[in-house]
């Protein structure tokens, strides 16, 4: 049992912890060791090699040496130090980082700005943004870095039901009435993180045009690199790249790095400059980041036979799980099995890991209660020969 030891005050956090432990829903670190194949171990349990399909390194390019040699040759290390030791805004901002936004610009065709984390951005974006005036509409499963956003601001709130946009619609029609309320804000997700459905970006800018008033906010997270012609996200794909107000997304998944983005108009971005807080008081990313980043971006524009390979492997696999009578939502690389119960998902997460599968239990309040499951997350590295064995233990 979690004690509070010699402080009285930390007795109400210690009995927190048991009532967790009890929900089976504690969490805590793991020692991880990694191998350049795409196999990890535990370092504190007996298993030996498991095939990791918990990260989001949907590419496989954290683990692609070559990758990591090219850098090196082309770059040495180390670049302007190790540390950029300063925000943007002091003496943090090196040549680095603005070719990283210039690349950006040049892909998506509008002004970029590049953040430490998309948990940065998400923060910091909306609760600049959006005032008194302003009311956010969010989709119900939006992602808790959004979420903590939407908190900060002073604007009213509403959600809808997920990807339930004839509700979207009749919360807009109401907004566009509403004197009181000066902007719209729609906020979603291109690919949602815990059942892998893909958002309908055209039929929301469809929305957007109709209703005036109305400014509409993508997070493609779980979408850039994966999906599109040059793997610019969902918003390529469906072809509204362009029709978007705030695209942002991250780098930590896909592209291998670090940092959050958002793509936008030049003013919003000078608005930004001068009025995101998690931007103005962050010390910036270490040169050497945004140096890989912009490596690795580049090379993802071009990995259209990765990308390919990713969405058979899904397709694939989704099919072969629903096939076993199993509930599997979704279309993306993201491959939710749903268990229900929280135990029967530890369970089964830990027969596959056993097998030699590294997967994960996702269980409330990280989905809803009676919801609980184990996600795969595939990447383009992976062969349904190594794949098709989980069945087995599904």
């Amino acid at each position: 049992m979690a004690t509070a030891g010699n402080n009285p005050l930390y007795q109400s956090y210690a009995e927190e912890l048991e009532h967790i432990k009890k929900q089976n829903s504690f969490r805590f670190f793991k020692d991880i060791e990694r191998d350049n194949e795409g196999y990890i171990k535990l370092a504190t349990q007996k298993m030996g090699l498991m095939l990791d399909l918990s990260s989001n390194d949907y590419l496989g390019l954290s683990f692609d040496q070559q990758l990591l040699e090219e850098f090196k040759e082309t770059y040495g290390l180390p670049l302007h130090g190790l540390g950029s030791a300063s925000s943007r805004l002091l003496t943090g901002h090196f040549e680095e980082h603005a070719k990283l936004e210039g690349l950006m610009t040049e892909a998506f065709g509008r002004a970029a700005l590049v953040f430490n984390s998309g948990y940065h951005t998400n923060l910091g974006v909306l609760s600049a943004l959006a005032d008194e005036r302003s009311l956010i509409v969010s989709d119900e499963l939006i992602h808790a870095s959004i979420i903590d956003g939407i908190r900060l601001t002073k604007a009213q709130r509403q959600r809808f039901e997920h990807q339930d946009y004839k509700q979207l619609e009749q919360i807009l029609i109401q907004a566009q009435n509403n004197q009181d309320i000066d902007k719209v804000f729609v906020v979603v997700e291109s690919v949602y993180s815990m059942d892998g459905d893909i958002a309908d970006l055209r039929a929301l800018v469809e929305l957007k045009n109709k209703y005036p008033k109305t400014l509409l906010y993508v997070d493609e997270a779980h979408g850039i690199g994966v999906f599109g012609e040059r793997g610019l996200g969902v918003a390529e794909e469906q072809g509204i790249i362009g029709k978007i107000d705030f695209l942002v997304g991250a780098f930590g998944k896909a592209v291998a790095s670090v940092g959050g983005y958002l793509i936008c108009a030049p003013v919003i971005r000078e608005y930004l400059i001068n009025k995101m807080r998690p931007l103005i008081f962050s010390t910036n990313l270490p040169p050497v980041n945004a140096a890989w980043t912009f490596f690795t971006f580049k090379k993802m524009l071009g990995m259209r036979q990765e990308r390919e390979s990713l969405r058979q492997l899904s397709v694939n696999l989704r099919q072969a799980v629903l096939d076993k009578g199993l509930d599997c939502p979704g279309q993306s690389h993201i491959v939710p099995i749903v268990y229900g119960a929280n135990q029967l998902a530890v369970n089964k997460s830990l027969a596959m890991q056993e097998a030699g599968f590294y997967v994960l239990p996702i269980r409330y309040p990280t989905v809803p209660q009676g919801q609980a499951r184990v996600r795969v997350s595939l990447h383009a590295a992976l062969t349904w020969e190594q794949l098709e064995p989980l069945l087995a233990h599904c």
